[in-house]
């Protein structure tokens, strides 16, 4: 066991990082998405709820008020339901409450330093491996091995791997994403084109983004931010055979020549004046400007789909539809993530917390979660129903499982990344070629790498 020392030192360097992960702040609401600015950022200030204040048994006696922490406030209202009937089951209230994703970190960074860190919480891929490594967060592998509502192989391996150290499992997944085309019906009718199919390539996607975008600036084609990776060029990279990060996780692939042509095409973009300015795309989230009207195609994570379902001009002209292929592999990937629900090592109702943790991971709650349109569930064979829970193709998301990667990651996921997109800025500023920008991404984070084996 570390000394707490040794686990605040570990802890506290984030305290002096500039988060640039939103769903993952742009003002984009998600759940687990990509490290980029508009991914999880959930535009929720720290609106906290009590999801159970009624009298529904004897909280004290079942372990006492548990403290729940989210940062997404499209996912509330679900999950307060779904805390609403464990409450119902066992006795044990609930009070959930939403903070900005930016400030959520800041948050965990402070309750980890002063031992009082929710007793239930979120945990995101990119920053799990600190947590688990410094004690913070509460084992659970004894738990799920002996639980018969949990079972491991229930649930896409890969997310159990992200919340996995030392062989010992610290949370249990709660749901699973994947990316789509989002597209503005209205647009593509004025331009006069068919609508995005899932027999498009990038070529068409490139083609029909350059003749939706109008010289005057005030629509453009397509947006993708310089930070939005996981639901951005991270899947057209793989599409392309190549990588973000090896198997192993000791070197990266953006120096690699499939990479480097993937990114090329972002390139053609930027200089066709398909995207919106830099500038532009940094005071304003993609989501904000798909649905304010701004652009004609976004790629978004599937966390994104509560947030369109209840935007008014969103609903009305937007749709959804898989990802374009690959003309020269064929390949249609989609990078994903998974959320963990992870219970404070320190807290004082780890039973409780335990107990809500299993219940949210069941097979119930995750069918509950994906029938209220929360998100995807992580509990397989359980998201058919999130589907037909907005009217969007949202069959689109799901079809994007037959061919996925894991979101890429490694005990320095934030820092390599935060570099990556600092560097990416210059290629669409123009101070960089794309070339550059992918060899300069390369170096840093195997350095980085590096540096996570000494």
């Amino acid at each position: 066991m570390r000394t707490r020392a040794k686990k605040l030192a570990a802890l506290g360097l984030a305290a002096v990082m500039a988060f640039s992960l939103a769903a993952c702040g742009s003002g984009d609401s998600g759940s687990s998405g990509n490290s980029g600015g508009d991914a999880n950022s959930g535009d929720s200030g720290d609106s906290g709820s009590d999801a159970n204040s009624g009298d529904s048994g004897d909280s004290e006696s079942a372990g006492g008020e548990l403290s729940v922490s989210i940062w997404d406030t499209n996912q509330e209202p679900g999950l307060n339901e779904i805390m609403k009937d464990f409450t119902a089951e066992t006795g044990i209230k609930v009070k959930l409450s939403v903070v900005a994703w930016d400030q959520y970190w800041t948050m965990l960074e402070a309750g980890a330093q002063g031992g009082s860190l929710p007793d239930v919480f979120w945990m995101h891929s990119n920053e799990a491996e600190r947590y688990m490594s410094n004690d913070m967060l509460l084992d659970l592998t004894d738990k799920i091995a002996s639980s018969d509502k949990i079972k491991i192989e229930n649930y896409p391996e890969d997310i159990w791997g992200l919340y996995t150290h030392d062989s010992k499992n610290y949370a249990v997944p709660k749901d699973v994403d994947t990316i789509a085309l989002w597209y503005n019906k209205k647009m593509f009718d004025e331009a006069g084109l068919d609508y995005p199919t899932a027999d498009w390539t990038w070529d068409d996607l490139t083609e029909a983004a350059k003749k939706l975008t109008k010289d005057d600036g005030s629509q453009y084609g397509m947006v993708l931010k310089n930070d939005n990776n996981q639901a951005g060029y991270y899947n057209f990279v793989y599409d392309n055979g190549g990588e973000i990060i090896n198997e192993d996780k000791t070197a990266s692939g953006w120096d690699k020549p499939e990479t480097i042509e993937a990114m090329q095409m972002l390139e053609s973009w930027i200089k066709d004046g398909v995207l919106p300015s830099a500038e532009t795309m940094a005071e304003n989230g993609e989501d904000v400007l798909l649905q304010s009207g701004k652009v004609a195609m976004a790629m978004q994570g599937s966390w994104m789909v509560a947030a369109f379902r209840d935007n008014e001009y969103t609903a009305e002209n937007c749709d959804v539809v898989e990802l374009p292929k690959s003309a020269k592999t064929g390949r249609r990937v989609s990078v994903y993530n998974g959320l963990g629900w992870a219970a404070a090592a320190s807290g004082k109702n780890t039973e409780a917390a335990w107990k809500l943790i299993e219940y949210l991971g069941s097979e119930p709650a995750q069918k509950k979660q994906a029938e209220l349109g929360v998100t995807m569930s992580a509990y397989n064979g359980t998201s058919d129903a999130w589907a037909k829970s907005a009217d969007f193709n949202l069959q689109a998301y799901l079809n994007m499982m037959d061919d996925m990667v894991i979101r890429p990651y490694s005990r320095s996921t934030v820092t390599w990344e935060d570099a990556n997109n600092e560097i990416l800025l210059k290629a669409y500023t123009g101070d960089l070629t794309m070339e550059e920008a992918c060899k300069q991404m390369a170096e840093q984070m195997n350095q980085k790498l590096a540096e996570e084996k000494q």
